[in-house]
């Protein structure tokens, strides 16, 4: 297939760690029509170095002023890798987990969507409340409150940051919405519309 042909396109999912993200993706590659590839976080830090960890996941607050760079390039690729995919007619999901949280402004979000300029993008905000994320934390890996009871402060961190500047194009919220579910909402918005314009609003920033 050549670049010439219709773009494939893009479904970004963004939210914390927990927020249900990963399911939501797995109906996507197993129930929409033709190919969806996943490039989410998760495949590109499997793929970093263990040297260069966690990469692109650094979490909010958790400050590499040695690393950031290298994240800022990684970023970048994986946004390249995502452009590639859509000319040559290949549709991408992905989830992340986006933030602006480092040592100084990295700005990497309002970059990366300049890469995907005149692709079809559709953002997507993937949320869910605190309390239902630390059941999903406990659940998944035994990692709940501190020891005052309180939420951890890196969680929270997430909680906050993540969803900033909050500019989608549709938000889904997995604590009363259920993966098949959302992944219907993004069938029905991608055939039905309106056009998504998120991502193009989001890469004006950058000249702000």
């Amino acid at each position: 297939m050549s670049q010439t042909d219709k773009p494939g396109q893009i479904v970004i999912l963004n939210g914390t760690p927990r927020a249900g993200k990963s399911s939501i993706v797995t109906v996507i590659q197993n129930t929409f029509e033709g190919v969806w590839m996943n490039l989410g976080v998760d495949r590109f830090m499997k793929m970093t170095p263990e040297r260069y960890q966690p990469g692109i996941g650094l979490r909010p607050g958790g400050e590499r002023p040695d690393l950031e760079p290298l994240i800022v390039s990684l970023y970048q690729a994986m946004y390249e890798s995502f452009a590639s995919h859509s000319r040559l007619g290949i549709n991408v999901v992905v989830d992340v987990g986006h933030h602006d949280q480092y040592s100084i402004p990295r700005r990497i979000l309002p970059n990366c969507a300049q890469i995907l300029i005149g692709l079809p993008v559709l953002f997507v905000g993937v949320r869910c409340p605190i309390e239902v994320i630390m059941e999903r934390r406990i659940a998944t890996w035994n990692a709940g409150y501190a020891d005052d009871g309180s939420v951890p402060k890196p969680v929270m961190l997430w909680q906050q940051a993540v969803h900033v500047p909050g500019i989608y194009d549709m938000e889904l919220d997995t604590s009363v919405i259920s993966s098949e579910a959302c992944a219907d909402m993004i069938r029905r918005r991608l055939k039905e519309g309106p056009p998504s314009s998120a991502f193009q609003r989001i890469a004006e920033m950058i000249t702000d």
